[in-house]
C-alpha cells in the first residue's frame, strides 16, 4: 500500500507482549505480527487500545514503532499516536511519519471531559500543522466509552474541513454501526473502519473501508475469507469468537488466547492496571473457542 494507496480490509489491533521488566517484548511482537500478516490480515494497528499504548511511556511507544517499521512492511501498518498531551501526540505522529507508517490513529485528548468542539479542533489542527513535513495520513479514533470525548458527525465534518484530505478516516469502537454509516455517508472520500468484524460483508459493498478489530488476532483467516470472498459462514464463526471473547475482559482474553495460539505463555501478561485471566478462565475460554472453531486454537 504505497503511493496513493490506502489502508483497506482486515486490520488486526495487535496486542503488545511485555517482558517481566514491563518493557515491550520486541522479538515476540515481530513474530506475532508476521504471523498475522501471513494468515490473511491486510494490515496491523500497532499501539492501539489492544496494544495497551496508553499504559506505555512515550519512549516505549517510539521503540516499538521503530522496531515495527524496521521489521514489517510499513505500508501495512497503522499506529496509534494519540495522547492526552498535544506535544506527545505531535512527537509520536511525527515519528510515525518519519518511519513511513501508512497511517496514524489518534484518540481525542481524553483527560478533560465536556471540552468544546473548538478545543478538539484546536488540538487536531496543532497536530496536523506541526507534522505537516511528515504528512502521515491521519485517522480519528472514536471510542467514547474509554476516551469520554466523542467525535460526533458534525465534529468529524468540521475537522475534515479544517485539516483537509490528510484526515483520511476514522476507527469506530463505539459498536454503533448506525453512527459509522452516518459518518461514512456524511464525509466524502472518508474511510470508516468499524471495530467489529461482523461488518465486513457490508464493508465489501463499499460502506466501510474494512474493520480494525482486536479479535481478528484470533480469527484472521476467517476474517480474510469474509472480506476477500464474501464467505458468510467464515464471518459467522469469526463473529461467534468475538462475542465469546468480548463476554469477558477483552484485552486479557485476547492475550490469553494469543498465548494459547502460539503455545507461548509470555504473550498473556498485560501491563498494570490490567490483570491476566486466571488459569481457569483462560482454559474455559480456550475450550469455548475450540467448540466454536471445531479444532484446537492455533491450528
Amino acid at each position: 500500500m504505497t503511493g496513493n494507496s490506502r489502508l483497506r480490509g482486515v486490520i488486526a489491533a495487535i496486542p503488545t507482549p511485555f517482558t517481566r521488566e514491563l518493557e515491550p517484548d520486541l522479538d515476540r511482537f515481530v513474530r506475532l505480527a508476521g504471523r498475522l500478516l501471513d494468515e490473511g490480515c491486510d494490515a496491523l494497528n500497532v499501539c492501539g487500545t489492544t496494544g495497551e499504548a496508553t499504559s506505555m511511556s512515550l519512549a516505549q511507544r517510539k521503540v516499538l514503532m521503530s522496531t515495527a517499521a524496521k521489521a514489517l512492511p510499513r505500508d501495512r501498518l497503522m499506529v496509534g499516536t494519540g495522547a492526552a498531551a498535544v506535544a506527545d501526540a505531535i512527537e509520536l505522529t511525527r515519528h510515525a511519519g518519519d518511519l513511513g507508517f501508512a497511517g496514524a490513529l489518534l484518540l481525542p485528548p481524553f483527560y478533560y471531559k465536556n471540552v468544546p468542539d473548538d478545543g478538539v479542533i484546536a488540538y487536531f489542527s496543532a497536530v496536523a500543522e506541526m507534522t505537516a513535513a511528515q504528512a502521515v495520513p491521519l485517522y480519528l479514533y472514536h471510542f467514547p466509552a474509554l476516551s469520554g470525548v466523542p467525535f460526533h458527525p458534525a465534529l468529524v465534518a468540521a475537522l475534515r474541513e479544517r485539516i483537509g484530505p490528510r484526515l483520511r478516516g476514522l476507527k469506530d469502537s463505539s459498536g454503533d454501526l448506525a453512527y459509522a454509516r452516518t459518518v461514512a455517508a456524511a464525509v466524502p472520500d472518508f474511510d470508516v473502519f468499524p471495530s467489529d468484524e461482523g461488518s465486513l460483508i457490508e464493508a465489501r459493498g463499499g460502506t466501510f473501508a474494512g474493520c480494525i478489530s482486536a479479535t481478528a488476532n484470533l480469527s484472521s483467516r476467517l476474517c480474510a475469507a469474509a472480506w476477500r470472498d464474501g464467505d458468510a459462514d467464515a464471518l459467522a464463526t469469526a463473529s461467534a469468537i468475538r462475542k465469546r471473547v468480548a463476554s469477558g475482559p477483552l484485552i486479557p482474553g485476547i492475550k490469553a488466547m494469543v498465548a494459547a495460539m502460539t503455545a507461548d505463555a509470555a504473550y498473556a501478561a498485560p501491563l498494570p492496571p490490567l490483570t491476566a485471566l486466571s488459569a481457569a478462565e483462560s482454559k474455559k475460554l480456550e475450550h469455548d473457542l475450540e467448540a466454536i472453531l471445531g479444532r484446537r486454537v492455533g491450528v
